[in-house]
């Protein structure tokens, strides 16, 4: 009996998270050329995928969920298309926008670098040690009586 909940429990959650995958195909990479009715993107593994454009094609820029601009040249993106069909038509494009995730990193680094400076410039100097001699007094040689 035990062994029959454990199979159902698995089968049902294995089921969900097929369904919530969806039948879509994502593209990643960098975005290469783009105009008003495709997309190429340059995958991590150096393949070139060409994605078609459509009036349903949403945008959606990372940290800006309501801009509709299309991604340019540089851009990280994510590309939601329809696996059935060839060219892959995107549904949805999520993207990174390459100029400001340059800026932070930039900015990041100067303030990792201004942080050192400053630190090692206010930094107190190491205080010198002195040795101070504890030499022992000298013993009685005086017997008791």
């Amino acid at each position: 009996m035990v062994r029959h909940l454990l199979f159902a429990f698995i089968l049902l959650f294995t089921s969900a998270t097929v369904w919530a995958h969806g039948s879509g195909q994502h593209v990643l990479g960098t975005v290469t050329a783009i105009d008003s009715t495709h997309i190429e993107v340059k995958t991590p593994k150096g393949a070139m995928v060409s994605v078609l454009l459509t009036k349903q094609t949403r945008f959606k820029e990372k940290g800006n969920p309501s801009a509709t601009e299309p991604p340019v040249i540089g851009d990280r993106v994510v590309i939601e298309a329809t696996r059935d069909k060839k060219p892959l038509p995107a549904t949805e494009a999520h993207y990174s926008p390459a100029k400001k995730a340059a800026a932070k990193t930039t900015a990041a680094k100067k303030t990792a670098t201004a942080k050192k400076t400053s630190t090692s410039a206010t930094a107190p100097a190491p205080k010198k040690e002195t040795t101070v001699s504890t030499a022992a007094a000298p013993k009685s040689t005086a017997k008791k009586t």
